[in-house]
């Protein structure tokens, strides 16, 4: 099977500290945040998909965007970002557990597509638009009926409905993660996994969360 694949951490040098946050954004792929280094961010996605952002909540369609994650330093004085899973992860098994049996998604897959896309953050949205838990775009969301996004359990029973449909498209798990992260097209292109880096590491660290949180649901 493939490789384990390691929690994603991003290491800032001394000089890229004296940038600021801007250039830490920019390096984390983030650059929607570094505009409101100073304060809290609101988004807004339009009914074409469209994303909007402002630091100034000048209109109730606009929600607040996370806060970027807690930098830390270590004794040589680099900083590091650990990107990791909220602290309730657990919150959302109850959920994830009857949504992967419904759907025929392992549940412990269905857990580690969250973990991967959104850190098991609700609110979470992409600099391209993908909305919550489960990052779906604004197109799919429709596509599965999916009308509050940012609705847990919305959002989880569309992201396995479509996982879903991949697997069933592709005839294989593996393959599924592939098209859910770069697209079915992109793996009907190259007749397997794309030769993407992003998706390739992102399918490892899919499975690598799976191999995780197998026991968990398996003993149940």
């Amino acid at each position: 099977m493939d490789a384990a694949y390691p929690a994603r951490r991003a290491r800032v040098s001394g000089a890229w500290r004296r940038g600021g946050l801007f250039a830490l954004a920019l390096a984390l792929g983030l650059a929607p945040l570094a505009a409101s280094a100073g304060g809290p961010l609101y988004r807004y996605v339009d009914s074409r998909g469209v994303v909007h952002f402002t630091n100034v909540q000048w209109d109730g369609r606009f929600t607040r965007l996370r806060d970027l994650p807690r930098l830390s330093f270590d004794r040589a004085g680099r900083a590091s970002l650990e990107l990791q899973a909220h602290r309730n992860a657990r919150a959302y098994d109850p959920l994830v557990e009857r949504v992967g049996r419904e759907s025929g998604v392992p549940p412990a897959l269905v857990k580690a597509v969250i973990h991967a896309e959104s850190a098991f953050d609700p609110r979470a949205v992409s600099h391209k638009g993908a909305m919550g838990l489960m990052q779906l775009m604004p197109a799919t969301a429709r596509t599965f009926g999916v009308i509050e996004p940012f609705t847990a359990e919305q959002n989880v029973e569309g992201g396995a409905r479509y996982l879903r449909t991949l697997r069933e498209r592709f005839g294989n798990w593996t393959m599924a993660l592939a098209a859910y992260n770069a697209g079915p097209e992109a793996v009907t292109k190259f007749g397997g996994i794309p030769p993407y880096r992003e998706t390739q590491k992102y399918v490892r660290r899919v499975l690598t969360y799976y191999r995780r949180y197998h026991p968990q649901f398996a003993a149940r």
